[in-house]
Parts: structure tokens; sequence; C-alpha cells
């Protein structure tokens, strides 16, 4: 049975057990953290914030991120946001989220605070408790002002909402999504199911803590299973083996380009590695290239598994399954969770190999955007959610993304998926990563362009990749722009973004 609310769902674990540790931080148990979480919410209840009110959390990476958005998801709504946002976006978020609160470190430099002052958004302070384990905390409002009425306290119920986040808004405004305490419970429970979590698990974090795929896959389906989750302060390749020799993980999670940096450290850490063998590693996102997934698992001797999520879907949709199953590359896998369908342009079902798009549905799915009737009639068809993205399924089931609807290029009506080219480049032996984007032309519509990041002490010309992408496909498929670069510029999820990039980099 699924849980209907996050209380219940953390309630199995082993009380003794360590829930969340960090960097240099004596562990908190699972006991003392579902303590925390009751006296989080009576204490959020006095103050007036009660189910279903929405709390801006803006923290950055470690325990008490992760101890304060589960507290807040389980009995109000949470709505984590990325503590790098400038004044603008805060003004924007919080006004959009309508937030009754904004919970920020003491002492905190954000400029959310004197955005929050101005919008009349009530404050309130996060002061740490170290010494009490890794993300004890207590909140302290803000001011001497009144207090208003003490709400309802007590969780939420399954159908109140738990968490609250923007799409990435890449080609338009950024939509409100609003995920119930039962979307959360249901994801949960599936990625704990498919990763086969147990409670000898200890997974290392080094996702952000604002994006669905840290909060849920890096924290909660870990500690519905009674796991231990290592907090980092967020990504750091050069910290990476040293955190893997302190926090003694079996796993991680992480994006293509992380995986991408941490394995050209791991010869260096080879010791480390064989020290602390991980039972598998994660990758979800973003399209993980196969080579990389060839280097991780000779590196690491452990299976790499590939996922496919999304904020609408609370993360997990589809997974590569653990051995001894059958895991294949270049797939994200089967339907772990909800249902998975190829739609066709009309809104029918397709059968399996067909290309069409990628529809979901299930109880982790979100009920639809929030204000904004135009989003859902474009975003639900049938019952179905339409993903944007483009697929297609194999008899077995194994699920293959062929390009985002909106990413692909419309080269002259020649339609170029950018995931191939990529593909092609990255079996060139001087290519590290690469990004393939479409670039405006004044008569084709749009051009294929990359941005490549060469592997330490090799060299490569444009002509020279262009040819050796022309030995493998149609001549249109040639990026006819290739930048050098020392890095990918990526969103602040470290996500690779297609969209929008060829005027970021000046391409127009």
């Amino acid at each position: 049975m699924t849980a209907a609310s996050l209380i219940d769902l953390l309630a199995g674990a082993p009380g003794s057990a360590p829930a969340l540790s960090a960097p240099g931080r004596e562990a908190l148990s699972h006991a003392a953290l579902r303590a925390l979480i009751d006296a989080t919410l009576e204490r959020l209840n006095a103050l007036g914030i009660g189910r279903n009110d929405r709390v801006a959390i803006v923290l950055n990476n470690g325990p008490e991120m992760a101890s304060c958005f589960l507290a807040c998801a389980c009995g109000v709504a949470s709505a984590p946001l990325n503590p790098a946002y400038r004044a603008d976006e805060f003004e924007f978020y919080l006004s959009d989220l309508n937030a009754k609160a904004l919970i920020v470190e003491r002492g905190s430099a954000s400029p959310a605070v004197a955005v929050a002052h101005k919008l009349g958004v009530r404050i309130i302070e996060l002061v740490a408790e170290a010494e009490r384990g890794a993300g004890s905390f207590t909140l302290h409002p803000q001011g001497d002002g009144a207090s208003p009425p003490a709400a309802s306290g007590g969780c939420a119920e399954p159908d109140d909402t738990s968490m609250v986040l923007h799409t990435s808004g890449t080609t338009s405004r950024p939509k409100i999504v609003p995920l119930s305490q039962r979307n959360l419970c249901a994801s949960a429970v599936n990625i704990r199911d498919t990763l086969q979590f147990t409670s000898t698990d200890c997974g290392l974090n080094i996702m952000p803590l604002f994006h669905i795929h840290g909060l849920i896959a890096g924290v909660l389906a870990p500690l519905a299973a009674g796991s231990q989750v290592f907090c980092t302060p967020g990504f750091n390749a050069l910290k990476f083996f040293a955190w893997m020799d302190e926090a003694r993980p079996t796993w991680y999670t992480a994006v293509p380009t992380m995986h991408q940096a941490i394995v050209s450290r791991a010869a260096r850490s080879l010791e480390v590695i064989a020290r602390h063998p991980l039972r598998f590693m994660r990758s979800s996102s973003s399209s993980m290239p196969p080579q990389v997934i060839t280097e991780l698992e000779a590196a690491f001797g452990a299976p790499l598994i590939e996922a496919y999520g999304m904020t609408e879907a609370t993360h997990q949709m589809a997974s590569n399954p653990l051995p001894p199953a059958r895991r294949k590359p270049g797939t994200v896998g089967r339907a772990a969770g909800p249902e998975i369908a190829i739609m066709g342009s009309g809104g029918e079902l397709l059968p399996a190999a067909s290309i069409g798009e990628i529809v979901i549905r299930g109880a982790n799915v979100t009920q639809g955007y929030e204000n904004n009737p135009g989003a859902n009639a474009e975003g639900f068809a049938n019952g179905w959610f339409r993903t944007g993205d483009q697929g297609q399924m194999d008899t077995e089931g194994y699920l293959s993304i062929t390009g985002r609807l909106k990413e692909i290029i419309n080269r002259g009506g020649e339609k170029v998926s950018p995931r191939e080219v990529d593909e092609i480049l990255m079996d060139h032996p001087a290519v590290g990563q690469v990004v393939c984007f479409g670039m405006p032309h004044a008569k084709l519509g749009e051009e294929v362009a990359a941005v490549v990041v060469l592997r330490e002490g090799q060299a490569a010309t444009e002509r020279e990749l262009q040819t050796f992408v022309a030995t493998r496909a149609a001549d249109y498929k040639v990026p006819k722009k290739i930048l050098f670069m020392d890095e990918i510029p990526k969103g602040a999820t470290g996500k690779l973004q297609r969209i929008g990039l060829a005027a970021k980099l000046g391409l127009t």
C-alpha cells in the first residue's frame, strides 16, 4: 500500500537509524527527524501558517534545507526557491506563489529578504542547531509584530498541496505546478521500489534541493525506506571523492554534466572507489550519452541506472531496472510508476516502435497547472498528461526519447534531433562534452549549431568535427557552427538548456 501522507510515509523507519548526515556533522536519526517535523509544524501553526499555505524556502544546499523542506511539505505547501535568484526573480516567484511566509537562515544576505519586506511576506529565520545533529533547527519569526491567529494544526491531508514548483519557463512564462501529498508519496514509493532502497543504503546527495530531482529522488525516496542521506553543500567535482570517503555511500544520483565531471577525475581516486563500492549510480533530468555510461561503469564497477522524470510527474516516470534485469543504454528504461504511452498528433495512442509524443497518467502526476486554463488545455489530452517529449517504445516496453518537441531543429522543413547529433560528436575521441541546438537562419528558419568541450590535452577543429559528423549523418544534420568552450552553458540545476542557447551565445 502507498502511504497517502508524508507523515505516514516517513513513520516506518527504525528510530535509531541515521536519516540525515553532512560533512563534519553528526547524523540526525529518523526518530529525531520525525520529532523535528512535528515541532516545526507546531511552530508554523502557532504562527498562523497551516495546511495549503505557501511557505517559500530560500536556503543553501545542506541538511537544514533537506529537513526544512520535509517539515514544511508534511503540513503546509513548501515552495523551495533557487538561492541564486536575483531580486527581480524573487519578486516574481514570491508574488506568483502568493507566499504567506519566507524561511531564510538567520543573518541571510539574500535579496529575497528585502523583496519579502517589500511584498509584506512574513520572514521566518532558521537557526541551525548543529550540536543536535545534521539538519536540526529552530524557527524564529523576524520582528516583534503581533502573530496572526494560530492555524489549525496537524499534518496535511492526502489531497492538500505539499509542494509548489515552477516549470523552467524556457519558452514561456514559468507555470505553477502544485503537487499534493498523494503525488509526493506515490513518486517516493515508485523510486524507492525501483532502486530497492533499504535501511542499509546511504545516498551521497549532490543535487540542488530546489529542484524536483534532488528533493524527491535524492532526499524523500531514500528516507521513505529508512535510508541515510548525506547532504553536501552542492555539487563540487573537486570534493566529490573526499565526500565519498566520509559518507561511505552505496549510491548517488546526478545529472549528466555532473557525471561527466566526476568520471573525468575518477582515475585519480580509484582507491576511494575501491574502499566504498557503490551498488549503483543514477542519472536523470537530461539525456546521458552512452559513451559516458560506459566510462562511468568501468570506473566505478557499478551499473548506471538512467531514469526519466519531470516536475509535473513529481520526478520519476521511467527507469532502467537494476541488475539482473536488463538495462538498455540509450533508453530511459520502462514505466516506473505512471502508465506511459506514445500519442499521435490526433490524440490516438500509437503501437510499439511508432514515434510520437510521450504521455503519462498516474498517482504521481499533477492534477494541473495553477490558474492556467490555457496550459491545462494544451497539457492534457484524453486523460493523459502530454510531456512535450518525442519518443518511441519498443516491444519490451523500453522507452527512447528522440527529442524535446520544442527542441527539434527545423532546418528548412528537415527535422533534426539535436540528441542524435550529440551522440555522433561524443564518439569523436577529442570530444568530452557537447550540446547541439538550433540557431536562427534567414532562409532556412533554423540551422544546426553545437558547443563542444574538448577532452583535456586533445585538439580538434570545427572542420574536422563537421567532417566526422558527415560520415555518420545526412548533410543537413551537420552543425554549420561549432563553438569551442571550456564549459557547457547550463541552467541553474545543471541541466543543458538547448532552448534559448543561440541567443545566450549571440548567434542570432
